[in-house]
């Protein structure tokens, strides 16, 4: 229709979605107008336009997609739930000893709360509310209190129930599942890492997080009863979907009406519940509007050849495949400066996983290290949106303190990518077993 081959309409495309997106414009508008554009070039208007005008009613109505708007339910429901202080509180008595024991226990209790929430920056914003003010009372640094807080927001990216992790499945057309008990063990080795990292931090330079002393026995167990919400509801869901007595979606409707029965016990209003309602609303269409745009967009890179001709590229150059990993997940590292998590994978993966497929990669395994690499980028500048979360709930703390305090989170993260590189079975043992 225009004298263009679909090759170079292609290329012109991804050109003008990266601008676009660059100069501010809302990635899901940028995508379905490049991706209607390019489908009316190719095919004309009304073959172009009837394929696109498909694809929001065939993936609303997708079971799997209704994943995501149980587990957001699950972290809003959560927070009126008073899980959060319960949760620190328990960390702070049981690991508070230690050298930077507070900032220990915060990521022990984003932890936990990851496991109900799902969320990264919901997670960071109830800690910041939570945590940071014990830390600071007990004379932590501006700087690790504030980096703990942020960098434990982003535990809420792999452990279950994840978006994230929900996004990738419906993309590459993934078992969600299996992904999501493959991101449990990960999740766990992150946090289990960035508590190394603070006690050498601490023990390098002490001033920076003193042990907290005092807590008995008795005071550690009589913490315990306040976390066997997040216990409950992760038994819940982990077993569900592990033992296969319930669809993820199941799990998540059911881990959802705990949750609610106990923010009811807790004395939860009625405002409370319609703002959990309203904000899973919000984020659950934001999200979808995502997925809409990218997969119209996904539609025209598949007419225009663009992933068959990227895959043939990476497994013609004259590297080993592990080489290529390398180059691929440096990639992620520079564009995570630039755009948000779920952006950056939405826009990157109709073109990345086919190639990745054809090196011969694990596509659940593939699934965490990118999603892990999608961590990275909610603590790295300038777009960190976690710092920025962090920040704006405590505006006496810059951004530029926050930054500065993820900074030994982002090696940690880099440590923990290594790991998973070298022994893939912290990956793939788990989903593997349940398929056994």
């Amino acid at each position: 229709m225009t004298g263009l081959d679909n090759d170079t309409i292609g290329v012109i495309g991804v050109i003008c979605m990266l601008l676009l997106v660059l100069s501010g414009v809302r990635i899901y508008i940028a995508a379905a107008a490049v991706g209607l554009v390019g489908l009316v070039s190719m095919i004309g208007w009304d073959a172009g336009a009837g394929m696109i005008g498909t694809i929001p009613h065939s993936k609303a109505v997708s079971y799997t997609l209704s994943v995501l708007p149980m587990f957001i339910l699950i972290g809003y429901l959560a927070f009126h739930a008073g899980i959060t202080q319960a949760l620190f509180d328990a960390a702070r008595k049981w690991f508070g000893f230690l050298p930077g024991g507070l900032a220990v226990a915060s990521v022990f209790a984003t932890a936990g709360f990851a496991a109900v929430s799902g969320a990264s920056t919901a997670t960071a914003a109830v800690f910041s509310r939570v945590a940071i003010p014990e830390m600071l009372a007990a004379g932590y640094s501006r700087r690790l209190a504030a980096g703990v807080v942020a960098a434990g927001g982003t535990l809420a990216t792999l452990i279950p129930p994840s978006a994230i992790l929900v996004i990738y499945a419906i993309i590459v057309e993934e078992s969600v599942g299996r992904l999501l008990l493959a991101g449990f063990i990960p999740g766990i080795v992150s946090a289990l890492i960035y508590v190394l990292i603070i006690l050498v931090w601490a023990k390098i330079s002490p001033g920076i997080g003193p042990a907290i002393k005092g807590y008995t026995w008795s005071d550690r167990i009589k913490s315990v009863p306040g976390t066997m919400p997040v216990i409950s509801v992760v038994v819940i869901i982990f077993s569900a979907m592990y033992l296969g007595w319930a669809t993820p979606t199941e799990a998540g409707a059911l881990g959802a009406f705990v949750v609610f029965l106990m923010a009811l016990m807790k004395g939860m209003r009625y405002d409370a519940l319609k703002d959990s309602l309203l904000e899973t609303a919000k984020l659950t269409v934001m999200i979808f509007s995502l997925i809409w745009g990218v997969l119209i967009f996904v539609r025209f890179l598949g007419f225009a050849g663009l992933p068959e001709h990227f895959t043939q590229f990476i497994t013609s150059l004259p590297f080993e495949p592990w080489v290529v990993m390398l180059f691929i997940l440096f990639g992620y590292v520079i564009l995570g400066m630039f755009m948000d998590a779920i952006g950056m994978l939405l826009l990157t993966l109709p073109v990345v996983y086919p190639a990745v497929m054809a090196l011969g990669y694990d596509p659940i395994w593939f699934g965490i290290i990118v999603v892990k690499m999608a961590e990275v980028c909610l603590v790295t500048p300038p777009i960190g949106l976690n710092c920025f979360v962090v920040s704006a709930v405590r505006p006496d703390i810059p951004v530029s303190t926050v930054f500065r305090g993820v900074g030994p989170f982002v090696v940690a993260d880099f440590l923990t990518v290594a790991v998973f590189l070298i022994w893939p079975e912290v990956i793939t043992w788990l989903p593997n077993q349940m398929m056994n």
